[in-house]
């Protein structure tokens, strides 16, 4: 399992607009792109500054073959995208992940 992480510091005068676009199109396209088995949109309970808020969002793929289909295929007009709707205001950070062990 690969587990992609991508972290957002969001200004606070972007909250509604961050959500919403998150929530309505950015998600729900990465979703359709059959690249990830799940998706989590999580946010901290309090800001980490005044005056922001840190959200991150977690994919799950199967295989890392499935993350590069990701990066080969979508992830280069999906993060164009997002920064035409916040060329600022969002600080954006990725990391990925693998799977070593898991208890459920």
């Amino acid at each position: 399992m690969i587990l992609y992480e991508v972290c957002v510091e969001v200004r606070d005068d972007l909250l509604v607009a961050f959500e919403r676009y998150m929530r309505e199109k950015h998600l729900p396209e990465i979703w359709n792109t059959g690249c990830f088995e799940q998706i989590r949109f999580e946010h901290t309970q309090t800001p980490v500054q005044e005056s922001s808020r840190i959200y991150r969002t977690c994919y799950q793929a199967a295989t890392m073959a499935d993350y590069d289909r990701y990066l080969e295929l979508h992830a280069s007009e999906m993060r164009a995208d997002f920064m035409l709707h916040f060329p600022e205001g969002c600080t954006p950070s990725r990391r990925v992940w693998q799977a070593l062990q898991n208890w459920a």
